[in-house]
């Protein structure tokens, strides 16, 4: 893995780099993407039905698009046959899962003032959200959990989730007992663009969604930001990226295999050390070269190292944090003698993760928080997936006659200073008697 002496001159140029990997920087599949929605949109089940023929060769059609109760019970009997501990494990995560998210719950709230004004905010949860699941290269039920748990946890109504089947028609089987076990209510078998149109404009047999959340390849994404406006989505997501902040305390063997836990996703992760000590940049380095020889996802992980992975030896703690705030990765890991103090320097992430025992998986899988986060150097502006992102707040006034004359002359004011005259009628017709 290279290293590279951190510099003005050398984060700038790894910035630039890690931000070829945006959405944006596809225009070819943009055009794709917008010629898949048009005809979604204008043909509906016809259009959905002969994509995914096209894409995944399943014969779909309105009679078998939506999975059955036979289905899910298929599919608990066969995870109970082929791996009988993985039901459990999956259980402990969503207890997790769903424990943390019950504290985001944010509640409705009011004042009532003595001059008989009455100032609120109500809290209420989308009706109904669809959550996109990927298939294709692997199967994420950990993502299910996480994109359907909060929802439920917020009091969606209606979660509807998409995602695509194989060529016999049929879904995985983790794949739907964890959407199962996370409240899924309705599962359509229907992936790529074609599913996102389907729940931004809705067809015969897919209903129209309020938001759309979930991860997804480079068609998924570029149809989540174009449908954008029809619908509310949780983010344009790009690919998976780790940064790891590591003093001269930290274990070599412990930061390379973390690493390496990211660019295994695909050739497009980006995989970074930030330390302060040239001799642990060495020891990792010569770490992963030993991992990768074991592991059995090697050819995808030495292409994401070779062209997102770096290690950057800083002169200083203080250059170092600059660089972790400035390339604000989507997963931090701080190990180094003081993480919480380190911890106290960062301005930008998406989860971060302390001390050697925190590693990034932990948080993918098990802990609570949500994997869902932004990344592309998002996490300067956004947040992680949580149950806020299923509400939708109202402001609540009520003035009694008493407190808006109280305001009134001075609403008018600034209505006829704006050169809004109907905006100070209706202000000034309230107290006609008065002039």
């Amino acid at each position: 893995m290279r290293i590279i002496t951190l510099n003005e001159e050398t984060k700038q140029d790894i910035l630039k780099t890690l931000l070829k990997r945006t959405p944006s920087s596809y225009p070819k599949q943009e055009e794709q993407v917008k010629t898949i929605l048009d005809r979604v949109r204008e043909e509906g089940d016809k259009a959905l039905f002969s994509y995914t023929k096209n894409f995944d060769g399943a014969e779909i059609t309105a009679d078998n698009i939506r999975v059955t109760g036979q289905e899910i019970a298929d599919a608990y009997r066969q995870i109970e046959e082929e791996n009988p501990n993985l039901l459990g494990v999956m259980k402990r995560a969503l207890f997790n899962i769903r424990d943390f998210h019950k504290k985001q719950l944010q509640k409705s709230w009011f004042e009532d003032r003595p001059d008989g004004s009455i100032l609120g905010q109500r809290v209420t949860a989308l009706e109904r959200v669809g959550v996109y699941v990927p298939g294709g290269k692997a199967v994420y039920p950990s993502s299910v959990l996480m994109n359907i748990v909060p929802a439920k946890v917020a009091g969606v109504k209606e979660i509807v989730m998409t995602t695509p089947p194989d060529a016999s028609g049929q879904i995985c089987a983790t794949t739907l007992v964890a959407a199962d076990l996370a409240g899924a209510d309705v599962i359509y078998k229907v992936g790529g663009a074609q599913a996102i149109g389907a729940l931004a404009f809705g067809t015969e047999s897919v209903p129209k969604v309020d938001k759309i959340v979930g991860p997804g390849n480079i068609y998924v994404a570029l149809a989540k930001k174009a449908v954008f406006g029809h619908v509310s989505i949780d983010s344009v997501a790009g690919p998976s990226e780790i940064l790891v902040l590591a003093d001269d305390s930290a274990d070599a063997r412990y930061v390379a295999a973390d690493l390496l836990s990211q660019a295994e996703h695909d050739e497009m992760a980006s995989a970074i050390l930030v330390t302060t000590s040239a001799r642990l940049a060495e020891d990792v380095s010569c770490e992963i070269d030993g991992f990768l020889s074991q592991l059995s996802r090697r050819e995808i992980m030495e292409k994401s190292l070779d062209n997102y992975g770096y290690i950057l030896v800083a002169s200083s703690m203080e250059d170092a944090y600059d660089a972790v705030n400035d390339i604000a990765s989507e997963h931090l890991e701080i190990v180094t003698a003081n993480p919480w103090e380190s911890m106290t320097k960062i301005r930008h992430a998406g989860a971060i993760f302390l001390g050697s025992y925190s590693s990034e998986p932990l948080g993918d899988y098990f802990a609570g928080p949500n994997h869902v986060l932004p990344t592309n150097g998002t996490a300067r502006f956004f947040s992680p997936l949580g149950v806020d992102a299923f509400l939708k707040k109202t402001s609540v006034i009520s003035y009694s006659r008493e407190a808006l004359q109280e305001a009134h002359r001075d609403i008018i004011a600034f209505a006829e200073s704006e050169g809004l005259t109907a905006h100070a009628n209706s202000i000034r017709v309230r107290f006609d008697d008065e002039s």
